[in-house]
């Protein structure tokens, strides 16, 4: 088993401080290599190393003729390359991302618009898009300051499930961890208990 995880908060986590969904999605991703011992994991930590904005020279870039590309305009894609790289490499994938203003971070928007590409993550048959990225198991970790889920104000869930689709990776499981603001201790034990019946699953 190959996974991959995604730290996608505006902060880091250290020890028991900073980004609550990256420590859970740390404890989750644990779980997971203590019951396939002989699995290899890829953290891509989008604090540390954060992916530019798609922006108009990434755009240039990414439909300049790769023979065509300036040095810069290589570098830029070869940016986006590597994401994608470690997305096929991966049979679980693990998103660790808090809801901010009622939906996902800046951090794993950058991630999500570089990994879809047009005949590689996903193409358009005769009758729609199809998605390339197939075969793989999901999990989101989430944490939010109030309670949000299965309400009209969780705009995170559908989004994340829509966009994951369109690329084909429909086997998804979100954790959450709510009420943040208020009651962080219940919250973080709802999460580690949804975690704990996921990797007894």
């Amino acid at each position: 088993m190959n996974i991959l995880q995604i730290n996608a908060s505006a902060r880091r986590a250290t020890d028991d401080q900073g980004s609550v969904s990256t420590r859970l999605a740390n404890e989750l991703t644990a779980g997971l290599r203590a019951g396939n011992p002989a699995a290899t994991v890829t953290v891509r930590d989008l604090t540390l190393t954060p992916q530019p904005v798609l922006d108009e020279a990434a755009l240039g870039a990414l439909f300049t003729p790769a023979d065509q590309r300036s040095p810069e305009q290589a570098a830029r894609v070869a940016l986006d390359d590597a994401l994608i790289a470690e997305l096929q490499a991966a049979d679980t994938v693990v998103i660790g991302v808090p809801m901010y203003n009622f939906n996902i971070t800046a951090q794993l928007k950058n991630w999500i618009d570089a990994i879809a590409r047009a005949g590689v993550t996903f193409k358009y048959g005769e009758k729609g898009p199809v998605g390339l990225v197939t075969g793989k198991k999901v999990y989101i970790v989430t944490s939010r300051g109030g309670i949000h889920r299965g309400q009209p104000s969780d705009q995170m869930t559908p989004y994340l499930r829509a966009v994951l689709a369109f690329l084909g990776m429909t086997d998804v499981e979100f954790v959450y961890a709510e009420g943040m603001a208020f009651a962080a201790e219940q919250g973080i034990a709802n999460a580690r208990a949804q975690i704990s019946e996921l990797l007894i699953a």
